[in-house]
């Protein structure tokens, strides 16, 4: 009979994320996730065929986590008031784990068709509200005008960049409402 597992592949994701939110992506090592998890680090490889896959694993909860983030906003019968609260939900997530965020949109991200279908899933809970918005035909384009901004406006903030005194939360919610009444307008 072979011996138990000494760890679990949920196991070795959460330490690897927690570790990931500590130190960034880049920094992530296996022989540290290996230790954090009380194996040595060959044992990790029975779970992740390499370090890559291990962050990818760590992007495919990050990215589930934000769809339920998502999914919890209630809809209102107002599409603008919905995405409203979903960008600021985006934020907050975006706020709440800022190296895991630069994981999702790191240029070595993953890829896979996994990675893609956990990145279309992860903003999902927002078409309805686009579809309300903007339209079955223009419902992906509206997104896609939504979110750049977002992930612009979150990447900036995250970095230190506005440094031109306070309102940035100001600037946030004039950002989403500018966009959201362009889109809104848009459709009559």
């Amino acid at each position: 009979m072979p011996s138990p597992a000494k760890t679990s592949a949920a196991r070795i994701v959460a330490a690897a994320r927690e570790l990931v939110e500590r130190d960034g992506h880049d920094a992530l090592a296996m022989a540290e996730v290996a230790a954090k998890v009380g194996v040595r680090a060959p044992s990790l490889y029975g779970h992740f065929a390499d370090r890559a896959a291990l962050l990818a694993a760590v992007e495919l909860e990050l990215l589930a986590e934000l769809r339920r983030v998502l999914t919890a906003v209630k809809p209102s019968r107002d599409p603008v008031a919905t995405l409203t609260r979903h960008a600021r939900v985006y934020r907050a997530f975006a706020k709440q784990h800022p190296r895991g965020y630069a994981l999702i949109y790191a240029a070595d991200a993953d890829r896979s068709d996994a990675g893609l279908r956990a990145r279309a899933d992860a903003l999902a809970p927002t078409l309805p509200s686009f579809i309300a918005l903007a339209g079955d035909r223009d419902a992906l384009r509206a997104a896609r005008v939504l979110t750049p901004f977002l992930h612009g406006f979150v990447a900036m903030e995250l970095a230190g960049a506005f440094r031109l005194g306070p309102g940035i939360d100001a600037a946030f919610e004039h950002g989403v409402a500018t966009i959201l009444a362009g889109l809104r307008t848009r459709r009559r």
